[in-house]
């Protein structure tokens, strides 16, 4: 019996080694001969998922994405931990605990990493075909990076994309250089655009969006010890690009029924732009902060397992709502006040 395609768009956020499960999530999706995957918006670990997705399906189509995402991460995992660090005794003795992660802190990386290396750029070069990648006519890519002299969003789309922006989107400043594209210098995209979901809604021709979502803040657990303290922040800064994209949508469909005369063409599709929503959190929210660093294959493979999972079950539930209805309310579920929660005891 034949079956119609099905189109949808996919919004992927940044989020280090546990960027796995949304490779098992794409994986899942690429089984499924009836999805069409469209424009991909896309943040650090997601914009390295977004350009092994796009050049696998230019080389082989599903089967080609899916074994150039196995390839990238298997990669992820033998490069371990950077090869800066294997080169340097003292620093590989130390990166075995926390304190790799205390360091740099206290050190930038212009200090202890005076030459810029970085392991990312060899191991994209190796398995993305960047040329061929720009020059072809496949789905839109928006690769978010953030400028470091005024902290907006730029967003590189494929006609544009090479090695340097996949690295800018993914570029941590505590870790790696800032990198320099025609003069101008990136950080990771997460300060700014985790990923874009208002350029994506105004601008795909296809209504309906994924978003694979790798962290969640527990507004029950409240952080004691510098590590936890440190980590939430870190959490609560890449969270706000995601908070506000929701807070511009609510706030242009609420226009939209009063000003629908008045209303652009992009935003009326933005208005009426389904949404679907993908989370990690439970998985993600009981690993060490650190575990985002520290990409062993034991848990690459835990990851993509639960990605795996969790998309068929999300398949299973909600695929007959793709091209007719939103399955999540980005309002209730991002905007919620959190006033009305009990906080858990903190004392002793």
């Amino acid at each position: 019996m034949f079956q119609r395609q099905t189109r949808l768009n996919l919004a992927l956020e940044g989020g280090g080694a546990h960027g796995a499960f949304t490779w098992g999530a794409l994986d899942r999706l690429l089984d499924d001969d009836v999805l069409d995957l469209a424009w991909i918006s896309a943040t650090s670990a997601g914009a390295i998922n977004a350009v092994a997705l796009a050049s696998g399906l230019l080389e082989d189509g599903r089967t080609g994405a899916r074994a150039k995402l196995r390839a990238v991460w298997e990669a992820v995992a033998k490069a371990g931990v950077p090869d800066l660090v294997r080169l340097n005794p003292w620093l590989a003795g130390i990166s075995r605990s926390n304190t790799l992660a205390q360091m740099a802190q206290l050190f930038s990386p212009y200090e202890f990493n005076p030459l810029g290396f970085d392991p990312l750029r060899k191991l994209l070069q190796e398995h993305i075909d960047f040329a061929a990648l720009r020059q072809s006519t496949g789905p839109e890519l928006l690769i978010a990076a953030t400028v470091v002299a005024t902290g907006r969003p730029r967003l590189f789309r494929r006609a544009e994309i090479t090695v340097e922006a996949v690295l800018a989107s993914a570029c941590l400043p505590m870790l790696h250089h800032a990198v320099v594209i025609d003069g101008q210098a990136y950080w990771d995209g997460g300060y700014s655009a985790n990923p874009d979901l208002v350029t994506l809604g105004r601008e795909s021709p296809v209504a309906d969006t994924l978003i694979v979502r790798l962290s969640a803040l527990d507004p029950n657990d409240v952080p004691t010890s510098a590590r936890e303290i440190a980590a939430r922040v870190s959490q609560i800064t890449f969270v706000q690009p995601m908070l506000r994209d929701v807070e511009v949508i609510e706030a242009v469909r609420r226009q939209s029924g009063r000003w629908m005369r008045l209303q652009s063409a992009a935003d009326a599709r933005l208005a009426s732009h389904r949404f679907h929503l993908i989370e990690a959190g439970r998985f993600t929210g009981a690993l060490p902060p650190e575990s985002k660093s520290k990409p062993d294959m034991e848990l690459l493979t835990y990851l993509f397992r639960a990605g795996r999972d969790e998309t068929g079950k999300w398949l299973a539930r909600h695929r007959g709502s793709i091209g007719r209805k939103a399955t999540v309310d980005l309002a209730a579920h991002f905007l919620a006040r959190p006033e009305a929660r009990p906080l858990a005891n903190i004392g002793p």
